[in-house]
């Protein structure tokens, strides 16, 4: 895995998660340690930070990409798909989940906002169930 300079790198987003909503990365699979998923102290997931090759996201070709798969309204899906850097999302639901490549295509605040939205998304479920 090679950091990038510009954009979103895993290593970035994980220092937000960390300064923004306290959340430490987890390694839930021993035989994937460059999977992390990112989890909201209600237990759900609000992100998963994956290493894929590049056939099994859709986009060809035997190099392994960063992504982070992130909770998204359907209602934008269309919108960011047709992106350069946002692609179905992989090993998850599609109609809820959408992924980000974190190669540099997507600048580093938007992937933020992205982050932000999907924790929010996972927070409202949280109260709605407590409520």
């Amino acid at each position: 895995m090679i950091e990038q300079i510009c954009g979103a790198t895993r290593k970035e987003v994980f220092d937000y998660v960390a300064s923004e909503y306290g959340t430490q990365p987890e390694h839930p699979w021993m035989d994937l340690p460059e999977y992390a998923v990112l989890r909201h102290p209600g237990g759900k997931w609000y992100g998963v930070v994956m290493y894929v090759r590049g056939d099994r996201l859709g986009i060809g070709g035997e190099d392994f990409h960063d992504i982070l798969v992130f909770k998204c309204p359907p209602e934008l899906h269309p919108a960011l798909l047709a992106r350069k850097g946002f692609l179905p999302a992989y090993h998850m639901n599609k109609l809820n989940w959408l992924a980000v490549l974190l190669d540099g295509s997507v600048p580093a605040d938007e992937v933020k906002g992205l982050v932000d939205l999907s924790y929010s998304l996972v927070d409202e479920r949280a109260r709605r169930r407590r409520g």
